[in-house]
C-alpha cells in the first residue's frame, strides 16, 4: 500500500494556528486603535499588547494601515452577519426583533469595536473605501428590497427603507458610542447587562410599533 502524503494533514493544523493568531492580533489592534485612534497606534505597540516579536506582526500584516482595514472588515461582517439572510418570505416582526437584540448584544459585548467604527466614518470614513465597494452597496440595496418587499405585501407600515436601516444601525450603536453620556443623564456608574437588555426592548417596541408590528414574545 502506497505511502499516503501528510500535507494535508500538516496544512490544518497550520492554518489553525494562523488563524488563531491573526484573530489575536486583531483583537489586540482593537483595543489599541480604540484607545489611541489610527493615528496613534503603532504596530509596536500592538506586538507588544499581543506577546509577539514585531517582525511576526508584520509576517500575518505587512502595514499598520493593512491591519487597520482588517479590523474594520471584523466589524463589519460581525455586524452584517445577522441582516445577511434576511428574505422577504420572513417575518418582520421576528427578523427586526433578532437584529436589534443582536446589534444590542454586540454593544454590550464589543463596544470598542462599535467606536473605532464611529470614529473612522467621523473622520472621513478613508479606509471603509475598500469595503464600501459595488458589492457591498449591492448587499446595502437587497437588504431594503427586502423591506421593500414587506412593505408591498402589506406587512408592515410604508417607510423608507434606506432610513430604516440607518435608523437600525444608528440607535443600536449608540448604546456603544455614546454610554458614557447615557450613563452622565441616568446617574449610572457603567451600563450593566440589564440595561442592555432594558434598551433593546424598548427599541424593540418603538421601532417595531412605528411600524405597525407586533414585538414577538422572547423566550
Amino acid at each position: 500500500m502506497p505511502a499516503s502524503s501528510p500535507a494535508p494533514s500538516a496544512e490544518k493544523p497550520a492554518g489553525r494556528i494562523r488563524q488563531k493568531n491573526e484573530q489575536a492580533i486583531i483583537a489586540a489592534a482593537e483595543v489599541e486603535f480604540a484607545r489611541h485612534g489610527y493615528k496613534g497606534t503603532s504596530m509596536n505597540s500592538i506586538a507588544q499588547a499581543v506577546g509577539l516579536p514585531k517582525a511576526n506582526l508584520h509576517y500575518y500584516f505587512s502595514s499598520k494601515q493593512g491591519l487597520y482595514i482588517a479590523v474594520l472588515n471584523n466589524i463589519l461582517d460581525q455586524w452584517d452577519a445577522t441582516f445577511s439572510n434576511l428574505t422577504a418570505e420572513d417575518d418582520p416582526a421576528v427578523a427586526l426583533s433578532r437584529y436589534i437584540r443582536a446589534k444590542i448584544e454586540y454593544s454590550r459585548t464589543q463596544p470598542l469595536a462599535s467606536r473605532i467604527f464611529a470614529m473612522e466614518v467621523i473622520s472621513g470614513g478613508q479606509y471603509l473605501t475598500a469595503h464600501y465597494n459595488q458589492d457591498y452597496r449591492e448587499w446595502f440595496r437587497q437588504r431594503a428590497a427586502v423591506f421593500q418587499a414587506w412593505i408591498d405585501a402589506g406587512k408592515m407600515e410604508p417607510v423608507d427603507p434606506a432610513h430604516l436601516i440607518f435608523l437600525l444601525w444608528g440607535s443600536t450603536q449608540h448604546y456603544a458610542d455614546f454610554a458614557s453620556q447615557i450613563c452622565l443623564f441616568t446617574g449610572k456608574s457603567s451600563l450593566k447587562k440589564a440595561d442592555y437588555a432594558d434598551a433593546a426592548d424598548n427599541l424593540e417596541r418603538i421601532i417595531l410599533k412605528g411600524l405597525g408590528l407586533t414585538p414577538p414574545k422572547q423566550g
